[in-house]
Formats: structure tokens, C-alpha cells, sequence
């Protein structure tokens, strides 16, 4: 029994010391206060003037650039929100497509743009020297599908003709666009070759 004896004490001061832990452990928790996790607002982490931030492929190639006179960086949403936005898409073998309006909104890990208020988007010559600019004033860019569209009127010209509509999209990739309501076109007829003078 004496052999046994240290043993049991050294296992009685074990248990003692676990519970004694235990308790300790709990009394804290339950009287002190613990601070509520932070509850996330929608307010700005970061700002800049002149911001501009470049977008580039795996070879390297800038193919969307987007630049403000004013930045706000939101962490809730990782929104970034543009006055005097510009906005330049690049993509490969589409021609390339630039935008501007008073504010844009760049979200969704950078695949949306938003562009608010007197939006102006212009795509460059096609191989007829043709230009194409549509006026809106929401007009959302969607970079990696080369796409837009918009719930607002429009108005949008394709070298001398003018198509005015409610609700659009445009795939630059494929040239195509759609009007989705109350569409009205202005077609300019191309001038007539001179006619030579005929003499008697």
C-alpha cells in the first residue's frame, strides 16, 4: 500500500489540477464580457486621385485599363468606385472598345464595370471605317465576354446610321446587337455616284 501511495496522490493532484483548469476556464467565460464580432459596413478602406489600374492576360498584354479622377475601395463588397471614369478594352482579336461617364463601379472581382451617368461607349473602325458609340446613361461592361448592355434608352450610331432602342446588348466579340424594345431606326442613304454630262 505505502508503493501505491505516491502514485495516488500524483493521480489525485492530476485530477485536482484538470478540474480546478476546467473551472477556471468556464468562470471566465461566463463572467467576462467578450467583444461581438465587427459587424462589416459599407464604408471605404481606401482611397486615390488620378487612379488607374491595368488588367493584363497570362503573356502579359494589357487588356482593360480603367482610370478615375477619384477612387474609393469599399472591403465589403471589394467594389471600386470611380468619378470621371475612363474605362479601355483590349481583348484579342475584337476591336478595341473605350467608355467614359461621370461614376463607374467595378465589381465582382473586376469581371463588371458599371458605368452611371452620361455613359458614352465607342468601338474603334471596323473594316468599313465604320465607328459604333452608344449613349446611355447605365451602360454595363462585362471585359472577359467583350460584351455590354443596358436597361436604359440608348442611342447608338454605326458609321451614318442611327438606332435608338430601350434595353441592349452588344458582343464586340461577334459584332452583334441586340435591341431588346421600342427600337427605331434612321438609315442615311449613301449618295448617288454623278451622272457624266451627256452631249448631242
Amino acid at each position: 500500500m505505502r508503493e501505491r501511495l505516491p502514485s495516488l496522490v500524483a493521480l489525485f493532484l492530476l485530477a485536482l489540477l484538470v478540474l480546478s483548469t476546467w473551472w477556471a476556464a468556464n468562470y471566465t467565460l461566463n463572467t467576462v464580457a467578450l467583444d461581438p464580432p465587427r459587424r462589416q459596413t459599407h464604408e471605404p478602406d481606401t482611397w486615390a486621385q488620378n487612379f488607374v489600374m491595368l488588367r493584363t492576360n497570362e503573356a502579359g498584354i494589357a487588356i482593360n485599363r480603367l482610370e478615375g479622377a477619384y477612387m474609393l475601395h469599399y472591403p465589403d463588397d471589394d467594389s471600386y468606385h470611380l468619378d470621371d471614369a475612363i474605362v479601355t478594352l483590349n481583348q484579342a482579336q475584337s476591336p478595341i472598345m473605350t467608355a467614359q461617364s461621370d461614376n463607374a463601379i467595378m465589381d465582382e472581382d473586376g469581371t463588371r464595370i458599371q458605368l452611371v451617368g452620361n455613359a458614352l461607349l465607342q468601338r474603334q473602325a471596323d473594316a468599313k471605317g465604320d465607328v459604333l458609340s452608344v449613349r446611355s446613361e447605365r451602360i454595363v461592361l462585362y471585359p472577359n465576354q467583350d460584351t455590354m448592355e443596358t436597361d436604359e434608352p440608348a442611342v447608338v450610331k454605326n458609321g451614318s446610321n442611327t438606332l435608338q432602342g430601350t434595353g441592349m446588348t452588344y458582343n464586340n466579340t461577334t459584332r452583334q446587337l441586340h435591341v431588346h424594345r421600342n427600337s427605331h431606326v434612321i438609315m442615311t442613304p449613301t449618295a448617288a455616284p454623278p451622272t457624266g454630262s451627256t452631249h448631242d
